[in-house]
């Protein structure tokens, strides 16, 4: 499936921060001070690992905003898979701006193409099973767009974007509201019909308070895989299960054929090792 693109001004205002950043007030006084005002240069970009690409859109926005007349072809689009040694994309143009944009460009590249790739891990792990391999809002600040479309890249699906797009009732609002049916039959009622309404549990003796409340959705948060199962026996297809927490690569498998629906993760966005990318002359 292709990758849907993010919004154009999305992706111009992050680079754009990353420049600020990394520039400062006197620019790349590296490239200013030993490389002629135009010279030309050709550069790859060659993965080190094998795994999935996510970024692409970030680092050519990188590489244009540099050198606005940069030529750059794409030989491996986002969402594909790539081994180690092969050319992601190449790059031709001027050459103070392609080095002033390389390490933003690689920045993005290296990081949304970890998070798609430790994904697809996930999803290749639960093959066979209904489950979804989702994210969670553990996201870095200011990136969580890019690192969804990260987790898109990879084969996960979406879970809720922000605050404002799901009531995600949590073990905090229970205590404050005086107890899930509680929390879940006000949220039920401030709720419009096109807000979904989910909450969690951590305790299956919830699970049928939830329910008849009127969740649409249940987060069973650390439940073993016993409990899983009495869960999914119980709501028998009611409602939407979702297991969370102690969920990795040795557990994911186990979880996901006790037949809950969705497991989110969130060390897909928050504890990926970065995905070694470089950007080679030629």
């Amino acid at each position: 499936m292709p990758v849907a693109s993010l919004p154009r001004h999305i992706i111009f205002d992050a680079v754009t921060r990353a420049f600020i950043e990394d520039q400062g007030g006197r620019g790349d006084v590296t490239s200013l001070a030993c490389i002629p005002a135009n010279a030309q240069a050709s550069f790859r970009f060659c993965a080190r690992d094998e795994g999935v690409v996510c970024g692409l859109e970030a680092a050519i926005e990188a590489l244009w905003q540099m050198d606005p007349d940069a030529l750059i072809n794409v030989h491996i689009k986002d969402g594909e898979r790539v081994a180690s040694g092969d050319v992601i994309a190449s790059v031709s143009g001027n050459a103070r701006g392609l080095l002033a944009a390389e390490r933003i460009a690689l920045n993005f590249l290296g990081r949304m193409s970890a998070i798609a790739t430790l994904t697809s891990r996930y999803v290749d792990a639960v093959a066979g099973t209904k489950a979804r391999i989702v994210h969670t809002r553990k996201t870095t600040p200011g990136l969580r767009a890019f690192e969804l479309q990260a987790v898109q890249a990879g084969g996960g699906a979406l879970h809720r974007f922000g605050l404002d797009d799901a009531i995600l009732i949590k073990d905090n609002h229970v205590a404050v509201c005086g107890g899930v049916a509680q929390a879940v039959k006000a949220a039920v009622a401030h709720a419009g019909h096109m807000t979904r309404v989910a909450v969690e549990v951590d305790r299956l003796d919830q699970l049928q308070a939830a329910i008849d409340a009127g969740a649409e959705s249940i987060l069973l948060d650390n439940f073993n895989l016993e409990d899983l199962r009495a869960a999914v026996t119980q709501a028998n297809g009611k409602v939407t299960l979702e297991a969370s927490g102690g969920v990795n690569l040795d557990t994911v498998a186990a979880i996901a054929a006790t037949g809950v629906d969705v497991i989110s993760i969130g060390a897909l966005t928050h504890s990926v090792t970065n995905f070694d990318i470089g950007l080679d002359e030629g």
